[in-house]
This record gives structure tokens, C-alpha cells and sequence, in this order.
């Protein structure tokens, strides 16, 4: 484990032996799939529909800026259920999400 700042990096086999109440990915399953097994997997996955496929050529890398301040906010029931569905750490997902949000509207206005 290594730890900079506010940001923990694990490795794989720590991700392995530290999830939380087991993880649901039937990991020898997926690791026994074929690359064509996968890609008709995803192909038939009704969240991936609509993300082209070359949607990681625009990823952008969400980083911690250290401190966070406690806010009381109100956020759609339904986006919540989604982020929480995504299980724990689904606050530091929200806050991923905006802060691209930010610096995709700042790089905008700058350019």
C-alpha cells in the first residue's frame, strides 16, 4: 500500500485480500472468458449501450485536492441510489465527478 497525501494506492492482490465483505466479481469465471466472450459480453450490457467505443481516447483522470469540507447537499434520489448502488466510496465517486465537471468547464472558458 502506498499512501501521497489524501489518495491510498493498492495493489491488486491487496484489492484482493482487503474487499469488504467478499467482492460479487466471480473472478475465475471472468478470468476463464475468451476476449470474444467479453466483448459480446459488453456489447449485450445495457449500461455500456450508449458509450462509444472509443470513450477512453477522452478519459480523464479524477485526482484528490486534499482537504474536503462537510456540505449539507440535496441530490436526486435516483442519481444517489446509483452512486450508492456502485458500493462503498460512492461520496469520493461524487466528488470525482464533479471536480471533471469543474475542470472540463475552467479548460473551456480558458480556451
Amino acid at each position: 500500500m502506498v499512501n501521497r497525501s489524501a489518495m491510498t494506492k493498492f495493489s491488486v492482490t491487496e484489492l484482493e485480500q482487503t474487499t469488504a465483505g467478499g467482492s460479487r466479481t466471480d473472478l475465475a469465471r471472468l478470468r476463464s472468458m475468451t476476449e470474444a466472450e467479453l466483448e459480446a459480453k459488453i456489447a449485450n450490457d445495457p449500461d455500456w449501450q450508449d458509450v462509444p467505443s472509443d470513450w477512453h481516447l477522452q478519459a480523464e483522470k479524477a485526482v484528490a485536492h486534499g482537504s474536503k469540507k462537510l456540505v449539507s447537499l440535496r441530490i436526486d434520489t435516483d442519481v444517489l441510489d446509483w452512486f450508492k448502488q456502485q458500493g462503498a466510496g460512492y461520496q469520493t465517486r461524487i466528488n470525482a465527478v464533479l471536480r471533471v465537471f469543474v475542470e472540463h468547464g475552467s479548460k473551456s472558458r480558458s480556451g
